[in-house]
């Protein structure tokens, strides 16, 4: 099993999420994070001041899937969160060891 984490723009969720529901993805869990890469932020001007905005805001997605779901999962994200402009985000798959479901008890690809 593999963990796929996605940092994406925040405006690309829903396409994201029907391009994961495409390639089968049946569980996903999405949190609000704030950050920067590359860019480095941007600086904007609010009554009159200019002021630097370090961190961006952005979605984060994790997603626990089979071995084999893995290429099609990412290409989907990669797919639809694309703009092609910096800050379109990253994709990170670890290793994942076991799984289990609380309610039942099941354990690896039976608890996904």
């Amino acid at each position: 099993m593999k963990k796929v984490e996605a940092v994406i723009k925040p405006f690309k969720l829903d396409e994201v999420k029907e391009a994961l529901s495409g390639a089968g993805v049946q569980g996903i869990t999405v949190t609000e994070v704030k950050g920067f890469g590359r860019q480095r932020g941007h600086t904007e001007l609010y009554r009159g001041a200019e002021y630097v905005v370090d961190f961006l805001p952005k979605v984060k997605l994790e997603i626990i899937v089979k071995d084999d779901q893995v290429d099609s999962v990412t290409e989907a994200i990669a797919g639809a969160a694309k703009t092609g402009r910096i800050g379109d985000g990253k994709i990170f798959v670890t290793e994942v060891t076991d799984v289990i479901r609380i309610r039942t008890g099941e354990t690896g690809d039976a608890a996904l």
